[in-house]
């Protein structure tokens, strides 16, 4: 009997392999492709609720990352071998998105981004603000911590020995931006093990671990800080402040690097999903900032201000009426805005995410050198909220007229309710649902800015002039990110443009040029993706007239993920075609 099983076993199994086609090869390819990339990125698996890396950090050695790049040929190479012909209409979608994903990657390896290691604006001197995304709840969530922390010198080691062999081969950052880093490591050279930043999570443990368990996790938590942690960051202090810092180049575009102009021309295309030239989005940008700044000067002249343009921008930075003297006003002020926006949503979506959202401040030790605000996805599992993180660090710099565009453009209808309700989406792969283009993704949070009228947002002048500065703001990027990258702009001269056409104060100026600086490219997405996604719009709007749904329209626009704008444009001319 038992030979006989083994017998009908085997001669399923081959019935099977003879019946597997080009679809069963391609699920099998996502799947193993998907399954690498949770490996591979141990933190990202963490974040979405799959906890069994929890205990780990990248491998970034110099050898993981090139077999990193040889399984992205080589799983190109097997996509390109499945016929794409014989697959689905749905199949073929994705077949295509994945190979686009892959292609991209395959493609900016050439330049050795990875010889690049250090941030400004986070990176291995912050490693503990991974915690604030991680789920801490069982006993084994803090040994999996622990067991990071033990690994925090192996990290760090790493680090050093890609910016060594980038130092070596005349990779090297701008010197305008390590300057941040030192002030940022310092944060870490502490005298006791308490006092660190990585033993915030051990500090407050809950009440469901036991006496002991708390106990022996606080101890253990202090020697790994005390062996492990603070002598790999003297470590790097010493090398950063002592070897990398007064190696790091005095310019600051691009294009100084070897292949430069090449590899900016790539990031532009992959960051826009276009075959826009860094010329024409320069031009676009140009003639964006001539519109808007006119419709600011309209709202200028209803207030009756006596003054120029720049006396008003002035106005607005100085006056302390558009500032609250203390970061928990700030906070609350957000905390309320957020609420307000809520219950408006059903006027303009069909469909909204289960997963809620909820509003933290940015971690003191990353505060002064990053942005106003930013949002991280919800987990997979359900077990951690969205969180759209505010910036409370120096009040006084941060305006109240842009509360209620930023909180649309960061929770919702923004960035929450899209990456929510994508990773809600049935019968659509992982790579689909947990990753996506940054032209659509940023475009909709810009998009979404332009929909405050009807949340019933805006509604004084200087709220709506908060919208055009925030709108100005993304036109001024397409100016300054080529500038910088592609024309040979200098760091004053990015300043200079952007504190003449908005409102933004200074501090915000400068930390925003500095990311375009040390992010090539990636700043250009947001209004090319919101020019097409409303040109999307404006197109329905004519031809559907008083047949036009906007719920429908959004529901539909959202429905496929986060697509290239080429494909939503398919998307949503056949949706057009349909609603005729």
């Amino acid at each position: 009997m038992h030979k006989v099983h083994l017998g009908l076993a085997t001669l399923l199994l081959l019935t099977h392999v003879a019946a597997a086609g080009p679809a069963d090869d391609f699920s099998a390819l996502l799947d193993e492709a998907w399954e690498r990339h949770l490996v591979e990125n141990p933190l990202f698996a963490s974040e979405l609720g799959d906890r069994r890396y929890n205990d780990r950090w990248p491998d970034n050695s110099l050898d993981a990352i090139e077999t990193r790049q040889q399984e992205t040929r080589a799983f190109l190479q097997r996509l390109y071998g499945i016929d794409r012909s014989a697959l689905s209409t749905a199949e073929q979608l994705n077949y295509e998105l994945f190979r686009r994903s892959l292609q991209d990657r395959a493609d900016l390896f050439e330049f050795n981004a990875h010889l690049l290691p250090f941030s400004h604006s986070g990176g291995v001197q912050n490693l503990d603000d991974k915690a604030t995304r991680l789920r801490f709840s069982t006993l084994k969530d803090y040994e999996d911590w622990l067991a990071r922390l033990g690994q925090v010198d192996i990290v760090i080691k790493q680090t050093i020995d890609l910016a060594e062999r980038g130092r070596k081969s005349g990779m090297m950052p701008p010197r305008i931006l390590m300057q941040r880093i030192p002030d940022q490591i310092a944060m870490q050279l502490v005298d006791a093990p308490e006092a660190s930043p990585f033993y915030k999570v051990f500090a407050e443990l809950p009440e469901s671990l036991t006496d002991a368990d708390r106990q022996q996790l606080r101890l253990l938590a202090r020697e790994t800080i005390a062996d492990t942690v603070l002598p790999a960051y003297r470590r790097l202090d010493k090398y950063f402040s002592g070897t990398y810092l007064p190696a790091s180049r005095d310019s600051i575009g691009l294009s100084e690097l070897p292949g430069g102009d090449d590899w900016y021309a790539q990031l532009v295309r992959q960051f826009t999903t276009t075959q826009m030239s860094a010329d024409h989005i320069h031009r676009l940008g140009l003639d964006e900032v001539r519109r808007i700044r006119d419709e600011m000067q309209e709202i200028i002249d209803e207030l009756d201000f006596a003054g120029s343009f720049q006396d008003f921008l002035v106005f607005l930075r100085e006056d302390p009426q558009f500032y609250f003297d203390n970061p928990q006003d700030l906070y609350q002020a957000y905390l309320a805005t957020s609420k307000r926006i809520d219950p408006e949503l059903v006027r303009l979506f069909g469909k909204l995410p289960r997963m809620p959202y909820g509003v933290k401040p940015i971690p003191e030790s990353m505060a002064a050198d990053t942005t106003t605000a930013y949002y991280s996805r919800p987990a997979a599992d359900g077990s951690r909220a969205g969180i759209y993180w505010v910036n409370l660090y120096k009040p006084e710099v941060r305006p109240k007229y842009e509360i209620e565009v930023l909180s649309v453009h960061e929770a919702m209808p923004g960035h929450h309710l899209q990456i929510a309700l994508q990773q809600e989406l049935p019968d659509i792969p992982n790579f689909r649902r947990f990753m996506g283009f940054t032209a659509f993704v940023e475009g909709w949070g810009l998009y979404s800015e332009s929909l405050g009228p009807e949340l019933g947002l805006y509604k004084d002048p200087y709220a709506r002039f908060g919208a055009l500065t925030y709108e100005m703001w993304r036109a001024v990027r397409l100016v300054v990110d080529t500038g910088i990258h592609y024309k040979g702009w200098t760091r004053q001269q990015a300043i200079d443009f952007f504190k003449d056409n908005a409102a933004k104060t200074e501090f915000d100026i400068i930390n925003e040029i500095d990311r375009y600086i040390g992010r090539p490219g990636q700043a250009l997405a947001y209004k090319i993706g919101q020019l097409r996604i409303q040109t999307i719009r404006n197109r329905a709007e004519l031809a559907l007239g008083d047949r036009f749904d906007i719920r429908a329209f959004h529901d539909e626009l959202l429905g496929g993920g986060a697509l290239p704008l080429d494909i939503l444009e398919q998307r949503m001319d056949a949706w057009l075609q349909a609603q005729r």
